[in-house]
């Protein structure tokens, strides 16, 4: 199909997710006809460097061979079978290795189909506990403010951006939200990297005063993606775990965003050295080949669930692609490529080439902050270094600067006056400064009238 009919159709018929449909009226979708590495190759061979991991879900640049192979390799004994009273054994593998790595106590891995199903989950898991175990109470659910957890309803219900949540409150599930951590704009002035995070105080407030109703708080592990790639420090997460553990409540890890390797570590929680009760993972669990999502839970949140059908205790969550063979072997291989292959370990020299980068781009005039942690890199856009004034959301300065990288060959996503970058864990350090290169080019153009 050339070009120009593919785009006249895509017009006429696809609803694109995250977009005001009359943008492309100017700025039309890119085609893309192939990948190889950390490039997307659109119809007419242009290449773009893809920094945000389409969407954070790419670890190891598309088109991996291992990855295909994987899945060559499944998909000539079965694509999918009924989950309920059937295993295979990507599935087994998969839920064993997963429970090897994730932080202590994790035992019990259940499956869904992308992030907001498995937060979903992870909340009914929690209040059915509650039900099950004499708490009857406990129905309610904590957040943070500008916290991003997905977009079904109950996941929507815990989330704080306003963009995304405002039209929706009248069918939301009531709650409880507190303001998150926001270490640009820090009230009490200290530095992240040696916060105690008193920002907490009013987390720990509200669950001192309303625990009986309390079922679990959920948080993004160190980094509120969404919300502008905000970063706070471990510290916050160390006292949530003492205050869910002194007040019986359930924390909920969202590390959709931060598992597999984006903040330097496995997972996010291993910067603190804390475990959640429930862990929800997806995005680069596949490596940004298949559709996949899974939630981790102790074997004390199994438990309340186990007994004889009389009891009617069971779990009663289905997805119709839940443990999908092909999304679970690709999976397995994921975790393979990150042992055998040392991911971990060769992520050194590049978030140290990231963090380098911030007396660069804060020299510019109007670059408020650079923030790094692992391969997630952000630098936040003001109209005033004074007072650290952002720009009228209205003039889509971040538009500019994707639509300026754009024409420079790297797709840079901005989040309001954001822009960020969450590039494969495999980009080399060139192509790191690349990107650099030109999200420096790409800001200091748009923000210089």
């Amino acid at each position: 199909m050339d070009t120009q009919t593919l785009l006249q159709l895509d017009r006429d018929h696809v609803w694109h997710p995250c977009t005001q449909q009359k943008d492309h009226e100017k700025l039309p979708p890119i085609a893309i006809e192939r990948a190889e590495g950390v490039y997307l190759i659109d119809k007419s061979g242009h290449r773009y460097i893809d920094a945000v991991s389409s969407w954070w879900v790419n670890l190891f640049g598309h088109n991996h061979p291992r990855l295909n192979n994987a899945l060559k390799t499944q998909i000539d004994k079965v694509s999918h079978h009924i989950f309920a009273g059937f295993t295979h054994e990507p599935a087994v593998e998969l839920a064993s290795r997963l429970c090897r790595l994730a932080p202590a106590g994790l035992n019990r891995v259940f499956f869904t189909d992308n992030g907001s199903s498995a937060v979903e989950a992870a909340l009914k898991m929690s209040f059915q506990y509650w039900q099950q175990t004499q708490r009857p109470q406990k129905t309610k659910f904590v957040s943070l403010t500008d916290a991003y957890h997905g977009e079904t309803v109950g996941a929507l219900s815990v989330s704080g951006c306003s963009l995304y949540k405002d039209i929706y409150r009248p069918i939301l599930l009531e709650g409880f939200q507190v303001q998150g951590p926001d270490c640009f704009r820090c009230p009490y002035g200290l530095q992240r990297e040696s916060c105690p995070a008193p920002c907490f105080e009013a987390l720990g407030k509200l669950v001192a005063d309303q625990h009986q109703e309390i079922a679990g708080i959920i948080v993004e592990p160190l980094l509120q993606a969404a919300a502008g790639m905000r970063i706070y420090p471990p510290s916050y997460l160390r006292q949530l775990r003492e205050l869910c553990d002194r007040f019986e409540v359930h924390y909920i890890a969202d590390e959709i965003a931060t598992g597999f390797g984006r903040t330097g570590k496995m997972f996010a929680n291993d910067h603190a050295g804390v475990s959640p009760d429930l862990l929800c993972l997806s995005k680069g669990i596949t490596g940004g080949t298949m559709p996949l999502a899974v939630v981790l839970a102790t074997d004390r949140m199994y438990d309340a669930f186990y007994g004889d059908y009389v009891d009617l205790k069971a779990f009663l969550h289905s997805h119709s692609y839940t443990g999908n063979p092909l999304a679970c072997a690709v999976a397995v291989e994921v975790l393979h490529i990150f042992e055998q292959e040392n991911i971990l370990d060769s992520l050194a020299p590049k978030t140290a080439l990231l963090a380098d980068s911030q007396s660069r781009f804060e020299a510019l005039p109007h670059v408020g902050e650079v923030r790094q942690l692992g391969m997630v890199w952000a630098a936040e856009m003001v109209q005033k270094k004074a007072g650290k004034i952002p720009y009228p959301w209205q003039e889509r300065r971040g538009l500019e600067v994707y639509k300026c990288a754009l024409e420079r060959g790297v797709v840079l996503r901005p989040l309001g006056n954001v822009i960020y970058c969450m590039p494969p864990l495999t980009t080399t350090e060139n192509e790191l400064r690349e990107i650099l290169d030109v999200a420096y080019e790409a800001i200091a153009e748009v923000t210089r009238s």
